[in-house]
Order: structure tokens, then sequence, then C-alpha cells
């Protein structure tokens, strides 16, 4: 059951306030009695059975004119109808206090008195009052078309004139690709998602159990702190350590001679054709030769490969000590025989350093 059968509950809610203002203007005590506020379950056939009942009470009350043609007791429990709306079950209520005050006014000894006589309207009223015969047929109007409704089968409202309008908007050139969901934002809203349901049982597990939050928040603000000190020490290094390019010589000035102590004793084993130990001294003069542009403090402890580390991957000697220190390392810890063509490669990239 759909919109147009929900509507027949409240399509006269005009007319039973029409007659409750009516009946009550006529003065006070019209119905002494406590209206009946009880609900009672039914389906829509009882429903419609309930309503043909009270039609039959209304017609035998404009027949008769007594208080026991007229008893509001005759009118029951008011209804508490299942309705089928949207797919799904609704339970709408329908009063009949309009109904019962009806009944007890037509029933007044006032009303026996003077049938069919307008009452008088109070001053404050400046439309015209309708008599009681006139209120019983409205009321058998709207008992009837109440029913007649009830029964109709549903009929959803139609949204095609607004769906043809819509595309029409959306064909626009200024709202073309508009509405396209893309495979990215899926998963954003997917991701989004997902990280909101985690926090909110984060939260729960929270309240349920402080000391898990107490827990989590120490362990981020170790994290924190641990990030902050990593930072520091490498602030601190790279303060330290700076690399530098190499400053030309000054005019008149004595040049360093640790580095070319090792240049001079490479080119002496060189004349001797010993290959591997003229390599291993041009490595030192190389790493002589950068230590003296003060690039890093000089320390023999170091390894080769964290003397290659101490230049920065954007500055262009790297390559070259890198690849002086692979020929340094397979002839000297390797153990690989080295030979003229070995010692002319290495002193190539030691000249790239500075070394000449």
């Amino acid at each position: 059951m759909h919109s147009s059968r929900a509507n027949s509950f409240s399509r006269w809610p005009a007319l039973a306030t029409t007659l409750v203002a009516v009946l009550l203007a006529a003065g006070p005590g019209v119905y002494a009695g406590e209206l009946e506020t009880t609900f009672a379950n039914a389906s829509v056939a009882r429903y419609q059975k309930h309503l043909a009942q009270l039609d039959a009470v209304v017609a035998f009350c404009a027949r008769m004119r007594t208080a026991a043609a007229c008893n509001p007791a005759l009118v029951g429990p008011d209804d508490e109808v299942a309705l089928e709306l949207g797919g799904g079950v609704e339970q709408r209520r329908i009063g009949y206090d309009w109904l019962r005050i009806l009944l007890a006014r037509a029933g007044s000894k006032e009303e026996q008195s003077q049938p069919g006589a307008n009452p008088a309207p109070p001053p404050v009223m400046k439309t015209r009052t309708l008599g009681m015969e006139e209120l019983l047929k409205l009321a058998r109007q709207r008992l009837a078309e109440d029913a007649q409704e009830a029964d109709a089968p549903p009929a959803g409202p139609s949204y095609a004139s607004q769906r043809a309008s819509l595309k029409v908007i959306l064909a626009r050139r200024e709202f073309r690709g508009e509405g396209e969901e893309t495979v990215r934002e899926r998963f954003m809203e997917w991701l989004d998602t997902a990280l909101n349901e985690i926090l909110g049982q984060l939260v729960r597990l929270g309240e349920r159990e402080p000391w898990i939050a107490m827990a989590f928040r120490a362990l981020f603000l170790g994290g924190v702190c641990l990030g902050l000190m990593w930072m520091l020490v490498r602030i601190e290094r790279r303060a330290r350590i700076r690399p530098v390019p190499a400053a030309p010589a000054a005019a008149g000035a004595h040049p360093p001679r640790e580095w070319q102590l090792w240049l001079k004793d490479a080119r002496a084993m060189a004349a001797e054709n010993h290959w591997r130990e003229a390599i291993h001294f041009l490595y030192w003069a190389a790493v002589a030769r950068l230590e003296s542009g003060r690039l890093w403090p000089a320390d023999r402890a170091r390894t080769p490969r964290e003397v290659v580390r101490l230049l920065p991957g954007g500055d262009p000697r790297r390559q070259s000590l890198a690849a002086l220190t692979r020929s340094f390392e397979r002839t000297w810890y390797g153990g690989r025989e080295a030979g003229a063509a070995d010692y002319e490669t290495a002193l190539a990239l030691a000249a790239a350093l500075g070394v000449e």
C-alpha cells in the first residue's frame, strides 16, 4: 500500500477539525465522557470491516436520533493498521474521537428536542454552522471514501517527468562528466569509511578498557619523541660533516703534503710494476685529497664504503670515488691480480678527485 492509500488516513483532518469545532462551540457538556484512546491492531480487511460497521452506526443514529442509537461506545477502539509503504511495513494509527464527539452531540437532549435545527454559532465564528443532518451525512461520506481508498491497489508516485527533466539538464555541456565516480574516488570513499570504522572501534574499545587508550597514548608519544631525536641527530651530523666543493689553493701557499706523499708512493710502486700496491696508495691519496678540502674530519677507522656514503648523492665526485673504491677492494681485499691497465684506470679516477 503506497502513498495514495496512506493519504486516505490524512485526507479529512480539515473536516474532523470542523466537526469538533462546531460541536464544542455549541456549548460545554456536549460530550462529558472520556474519549477512547485504546488502539486495536487491524489488517486492511478488518479496517474496512470496521469502517462499514461505523457507517451503519452513523446511519442508525441519523435515523433514530436517540442517546442509545448514538452511543459513542458503539464506535469501538481506534485502529492501528499495518501499511505497506516503499517495500516496508509502517504502523498507522487512525483515531475516531471526531466521530465519538459527533455521535454524543447527535444523541444529546438538546439535539433530540430540536432535531434538524442549526445550533447558533458563537460570536467569534463568521462562517455558517452546519446542521446535525449535514454533519452526519459528511461523516458517512468520509467513512465511505476511506473504505474505498483503503481497498485501492497501491500506486506509487510516478517520477518519469522528473527523471526526463533531470536527464535533459545533465546532458548539457557544463554538466558533462559530473556524477561519474572514478575508481580513485570509490577507493578513497572506501578507505575513508574503513578508517572511520577502525577509529570508531578504537574509541569504543577505549571506553570499555581505559588502559588500552593510555597504552596507545604512551606509544604515540614515545614514537614522536624517537622521531624528534632521530631528526636532531641527523641535523647535527649534517652540520658537523658538511660536504663543500674543494677550494683552489691560494697563491704562494704550500699545498697539503699528505695526499701528495700517497701519490708519490703510488708512482714508486707503479715504476716497480707493483700494481696492487700502487692502486692501494692511489686510493688513500684520493681520500686524503678530499679530507684536505675539509669535506669531513679525518678518521682512518672508517671503511671504504662508509667514506663513499659521506659524499651526497648529487656530488659528481661520488661516482669516481665509488669506482676507485671498488677497484681498490677487488685488488687489495679481494686478492685479485692487477695490471698496468687497472692502475691507469685508477689513476684517471684519482685525477677526477683532484689527485694530480
